[in-house]
């Protein structure tokens, strides 16, 4: 029988039912409509039959940023009553180009009016990567009753046609337009200079992976980190604990575990392990965690002024019933940097103060990382 973090609600177990998918249609309450009014905050692109791919406006009148999703201290139960009713409005798109770029420009939810071919259907749609959407329907029409706000910065690399999509990527991202932003423009081909439209899936990870090769070389021109730095949050089922290790250069090593009986787990436990030295290679087996986590250890680095050897351990238990997206990852990492830390002495103690923090083990003989350090002959030498 194939693991459910195999399957992801592809139908691989032989169940009639997906449980979680099941889980997610008792939360959608809203009646099938043709006809839609109201804000449309982001685009959403699929990926399937690329390039001939279909998106269109996504269509929610609540909060689609995660950012407002913590900061209004939503449950998971009620980020999936909100995700159940957002409406994923599909067509070619290059009938709904222009109309889908517009909404990805403006800084704040444009107005719209929507006419469905049918009324929309429940259609969840998530893998991990994604936050999850509970309806779609194959849009008639759609028209813009509402102007654009649209940040200079912004304004500016979606004009310019000559840079190139990381180099504009990298410089809205200094200029404090945050991923999820960057990502809606991306996904709308409005970024670079060759211009296309992005699969959102694929849009997620390429931000994060852009934003984090050029901090990458900030980062390796600072100097060591002072102390060995330990860091732990908690966000939605999903333990994280951070190590940071004073280093010349930077490394990264992620550890993934879902418990047994967690949302992608088995009858035992699921380890993930992938790390990079001086470059990563391939596409991570984590997948879009491993560059969201990254991100938020090189946004903090970078933010300090200093640069070291990371260690991030992701511990998910049954807690975390539905697959909400690597924004989870992403601010839960973010939120772990911004606790202040615990300094630990030395190598032994911070495995041990890690031990405890996640109340297991398992992390220690997975690491590559911590092996790599051991060998070393004196923490002197990172200095």
């Amino acid at each position: 029988m194939k693991r459910c973090a195999e399957c992801k609600g592809k139908g691989l177990c032989g169940l009639p039912k997906c449980p979680i998918m099941q889980r997610f249609y008792a939360q959608t309450n809203e009646k099938p409509v043709s006809e839609y009014m109201g804000p449309a905050p982001s685009v959403f692109i699929g990926s399937g039959g690329y390039p001939k791919v279909v998106g269109g406006p996504l269509l929610l009148r609540e909060p689609d940023v995660p950012t407002d999703w913590i900061t209004g201290n939503l449950s998971i139960d009620d980020i999936v009553a909100i995700r159940s009713r957002t409406i994923r409005g599909t067509q070619p798109i290059g009938s709904v180009l222009e109309k889908s770029q517009e909404v990805a420009l403006s800084r704040r939810p444009l107005d719209v009016e929507a006419t469905f071919v049918k009324p929309v259907q429940f259609g969840l749609s998530f893998d991990g990567t994604i936050a999850p959407i509970g309806l779609s329907g194959q849009l008639k029409k759609v028209d813009i009753i509402d102007n654009a706000v649209i940040e200079p910065a912004v304004d500016r690399y979606t004009s310019d046609t000559d840079i190139l999509a990381t180099e504009a990527v990298s410089a809205l991202h200094q200029e404090g337009i945050d991923v999820y932003r960057i990502t809606d423009l991306l996904t709308a081909g409005l970024l670079g200079s060759k211009r296309r439209f992005v699969p959102t899936r694929w849009a997620i990870t390429a931000v994060d992976d852009m934003v984090s090769l050029q901090l990458r070389k900030q980062v390796e021109r600072l100097p060591p980190l002072g102390d060995i730095m330990i860091y732990s949050s908690l966000l939605h089922g999903n333990h994280l604990v951070i190590l940071l290790i004073p280093s010349p250069d930077f490394r990264f090593e992620m550890i993934e575990r879902w418990q047994k009986q967690s949302l992608w787990g088995d009858t035992g436990d699921v380890v993930v392990v992938d790390g990079e030295g001086r470059k990563k290679r391939g596409y991570s087996p984590i997948a879009g965690a491993y560059y969201s986590a990254r991100l938020a250890v090189l946004e903090h680095l970078a933010q300090v002024g200093r640069c070291a050897r990371a260690l991030v351990i992701r511990d998910i238990s049954g807690e975390y019933w539905a697959p909400l997206g690597t924004w989870v990852i992403r601010e839960a990492a973010r939120q772990a940097m911004r606790s202040g830390g615990i300094v630990s002495l030395d190598l032994p103690q911070a495995e041990e103060m890690i031990t405890s923090l996640l109340g297991s083990s398992f992390w220690r003989h997975q690491s590559d990382l911590i092996r790599d350090v051991r060998v070393q002959r004196t923490f002197a030498d990172f200095f």
